[in-house]
């Protein structure tokens, strides 16, 4: 009896020490999910700002294009 006595001491013993350890986990996995989730907003955040910079750079382009062919109209002789 005082051995099955001692050996229940020690098996509370180790389950209260795997229970703190899971709590430790959980916190820590929870930290480790929130780090992740906030990785993946920053490259989301990246990409947006890359596809605005496209646009705008096609945008620029247009511009150029047009300002360039209404220069070039103007440099020409009218024929009339």
């Amino acid at each position: 009896v005082a051995q099955a006595y001692v050996n229940q001491r020690k098996l509370d013993h180790e389950v209260k020490t795997l229970q703190a350890q899971a709590a430790q986990f959980a916190k820590q996995t929870g930290q480790w999910i929130t780090m992740v989730e906030n990785f993946n907003q920053a490259l989301k955040e990246i990409g947006d700002v890359e596809n605005w910079a496209r646009s705008i750079e096609m945008d620029m382009r247009t511009i150029a294009t047009a300002l360039e062919y209404v220069y070039k109209g103007q440099l020409q002789p009218s024929c009339s």
